[in-house]
């Protein structure tokens, strides 16, 4: 099947055009589109969530392999066609809306080429569920902060958090030229595994994340400088602030040099000696 013929017949018979504040850039590759849900590994026992349906190209493929399929699209002009094209799926639940407000049935695997502009809110998303594999297709240069090694210019406060919740893989790639209309960046399948145990342990997730955030924003700086920072943002006098930031582990080093593992050292040291003289 041709797929990017067929889209653009479906989307001119319907009078529709792609909008870009929706990030509708339809993936028309068959072939990849059948690799992501060879991927996923399905098997008739799978609920399967697909965020950003489009036009039901890999709605169509999920189904025949699993055994429900959970379609989300938040264009209520899609979720028309989505209807009528697939009409005759008894294993389809189609679902309007936003994905990040939605109520979502149960599902235990995610294959999906979400829409760009919703990456990092629906990556911190799913990472808060259970499921046991997602595949998805991500702009590359968000794709590649996932993975990025410590230390690196892509190393971020989304590398670490995904680190701490699933094991990631980049799987394949995809051209800007199997989009249509044609994005202006190339794409990565990537896997995620949520992780049954921690790599780490932290004694206070939301305080950890919220040190972890502060700091990436000033990620080429000592750690001390940075942890002065939040603490002064949060009230704390300055001598106070200088000596419980000269106290924690890796001080002297640079944000970007700290391994996840570090930082979760300092987070909980910083967590124990503030809490120790009541602060924050």
């Amino acid at each position: 099947m041709n797929l990017l013929k067929e889209t653009m017949r479906i989307l001119r018979a319907h009078r529709i055009a792609p909008k870009k504040r929706l990030g509708q850039n339809f993936l028309v590759d068959y072939d990849l589109l059948k690799r992501m849900v060879s991927y996923a590994e399905l098997s008739l026992e799978d609920t399967v969530l697909e965020v950003g349906a489009g036009l039901g190209f890999l709605t169509e493929i999920l189904a025949e392999e699993c055994g429900h399929v959970i379609a989300v699209e938040v264009d209520p002009r899609l979720v028309n066609i989505l209807k009528r094209r697939l009409s005759n799926r008894r294993n389809l639940s189609i679902l309007k809306g936003d994905i990040l407000k939605l109520e979502v049935p149960p599902f235990n695997k995610v294959v999906s080429t979400p829409p760009y502009s919703i990456s990092s809110p629906l990556l911190f998303w799913l990472l808060a569920r259970k499921f046991e594999r997602a595949v998805l297709t991500f702009q590359k240069e968000f794709a590649e902060r996932l993975v990025a090694p410590v230390n690196s210019r892509d190393y971020c406060r989304l590398t670490v958090a995904t680190y701490y919740r699933s094991r990631v893989k980049v799987l394949d790639y995809v051209p800007r030229d199997r989009f249509w209309p044609t994005p202006e960046v190339d794409s990565l399948i990537i896997e995620l595994m949520p992780r049954e145990e921690r790599p780490f342990k932290v004694e206070d997730e939301s305080f950890f994340f919220k040190v972890v955030s502060f700091l990436f924003t000033q990620k080429n700086k000592k750690v001390r400088n940075g942890l002065i920072a939040f603490l002064r943002g949060r009230g704390v006098e300055k001598a106070e602030a200088v000596e419980i930031a000269d106290s924690v582990p890796f001080h002297e080093k640079r944000v970007r040099e700290l391994t996840p593992e570090d930082l979760g050292l300092v987070v909980n040291d910083l967590a124990r000696r503030t809490r120790r003289v009541g602060l924050l």
